[in-house]
């Protein structure tokens, strides 16, 4: 059977309802996975490694038959599996989930047991490559699923209810799933139509009526369309491949052109005030600053942060995703390396920066924030409280509250009257640390809600001896960049 034709029969099959029915009765959740395997046997497997799991899923539950058979991709009893999916492996074998043979059953694809933060959910992939060892030639239409990308988009993702959503490059629709809890319909998209059978099978496996696939090459699908919330994780690696072959990870397109695209684009199919937020790649020229090629991308009218999270370095980044191809140690992998490195040569690219673009269809001002440090996720609320405070009126009669878990900490010599650096630093959201004065420190550790901004730095001005016009003229910039980057709150 096509995929074409698999992806048609499945609209009005029953197999993915009943398919949930087996994996709910055989208790087959996340939560219940990683209490059978264990810290270890779970932690092991992230790093695709099979051996303590194996060991953990011996005995012949419903649940540990089903852990083995698709997340550890071991051969099962056929009895077993029959079972585990009572009624269901002649089907699923046709459908080509499994396939048996010689009293065994062996999955060919996996279906794995996903949680958010108010249900449980299930997702067909395909299998993960590289169990226990290298990995092989990774297939050209390969539908990835739930990988660290994908958990960095849902992270970063606004949960706010909205009308309308897109997910675009819906790859396994792991993103779709997030979106049909706070949106009332989902339209997702990818490519690959393999991925959009995924998709839908994945929705319905759910039991989630507002999610639409289709198939298209990235905004094609939804040409006159528009939405309250676009969310992508693109096909964004950077390599001198114009094949497009690996279509979960390249486009096709020249250096980050991709996410170039989809950054210029998607403000086209926002509501007014809507937002497109995507994990994606860029190049670091020599020369020219990173923020500003970002930039240079967002389209006028609209308003962007954007966070750098980390920068790789060149041959870093080949060894990773020749390693993703399964190439290495085979006899492409050095022509491949020393090609696709004379081309970031070539192009004078000093890294690869790695983060979040967040667009919004509102012009106010933009952020770009280099910060590879360690935040609290999920970091949705981050945004969302940055873009509150940017477009906040702010002036001196506002009434400003210290947030609650910013610290200040204070450097010097031991019995010195003054400290000699004072940093405010916070221990949520992004975790963003600021470098202040005294009359800052007082301004920000008296704001309570009680006084206005403006008796605030009058009251600071009285106790230092200062005119109250020149602290208000240094100091109320000041203070609202303490709001805008979150330290302080209305």
């Amino acid at each position: 059977m096509s995929t074409s034709d698999r992806g048609r029969s499945d609209e009005t099959s029953d197999l993915p309802l009943r398919l949930r029915a087996a994996l709910e009765a055989a208790g087959f959740t996340y939560d219940a996975v990683a209490g059978l395997l264990g810290p270890r046997a779970h932690e092991a497997l992230g790093r695709n490694e099979t051996t303590p799991a194996l060991r953990r899923t011996a005995e012949p539950s419903p649940l540990a038959t089903l852990t083995r058979l698709f997340l550890l991709q071991a051969a099962v009893p056929a009895d077993a599996a029959g079972r585990a999916l009572p009624g269901l492996v002649e089907e699923l074998e046709h459908a080509g989930f499994l396939r048996t043979s010689g009293g065994e059953a062996r999955a060919l694809l996996d279906v794995r047991p996903y949680a958010t933060e108010t249900d449980d959910l299930w997702v067909v992939s395909d299998l993960t490559p590289g169990l226990d060892g290298p990995t092989g030639r990774v297939p050209d239409y390969h539908v990835l699923g739930v990988s660290p990308s994908a958990t960095s988009l849902a992270q970063l993702t606004m949960r706010e209810p909205v009308g309308r959503a897109l997910d675009l490059g819906t790859g396994c629709g792991v993103q779709a799933l997030h979106l049909a809890a706070h949106a009332g319909s989902v339209v997702a998209t990818d490519i690959n139509q393999r991925a959009v059978w995924m998709a839908g099978f994945n929705a319905a496996l759910n039991d989630i009526a507002t999610i639409d696939t289709r198939t298209g090459w990235f905004f094609a699908p939804v040409a006159d369309e528009s939405f309250d919330l676009v969310v992508t994780n693109p096909p964004f690696v950077i390599s001198p491949d114009r094949s497009g072959r690996l279509v979960y990870r390249e486009a096709g397109l020249p250096a980050d052109d991709v996410v170039s695209h989809v950054v210029r684009h998607a403000p086209d199919h926002l509501t007014d005030g809507g937002w497109a937020q995507v994990v994606a790649n860029w190049l670091v020229v020599e020369g020219r600053p990173w923020d500003e090629r970002v930039a240079g991308w967002v389209p006028d009218g609209c308003s962007a942060f954007v966070v750098q999270r980390e920068v790789l370095d060149p041959a870093a980044y080949v060894e990773l995703w020749l390693r993703d191809e399964g190439l290495h140690g085979g006899a492409e992998y050095v022509a491949r390396y020393d090609a696709w490195l004379g081309w970031f040569d070539e192009q004078s690219v000093e890294g690869i920066g790695f983060g979040w673009v967040n667009v919004h269809k509102s012009e106010h001002d933009s952020a770009y924030l280099d910060w590879p440090y360690a935040v609290e996720q999920p970091v949705a609320p981050a945004i969302r409280d940055w873009a509150a405070a940017v477009t906040h009126p702010f002036s001196e009669h506002d009434r400003l509250t210290l947030r609650v878990d910013v610290l200040q900490e204070t450097t010097g010599e031991p019995g010195a009257e003054d400290p000699e650096t004072i940093v405010l630093r916070q221990q949520r959201g992004l975790r963003r640390a600021r470098r202040v004065d005294t009359v800052e420190a007082a301004v920000a550790g008296a704001c309570d809600g009680d006084l206005t901004v403006g008796q605030i730095i009058d009251a600071v001005a009285a106790l230092t001896e200062r005119e109250p016009a020149e602290l208000r003229a240094t100091y109320l910039p000041v203070v609202r960049d303490l709001l805008v980057e979150g330290f302080l709150t209305v």
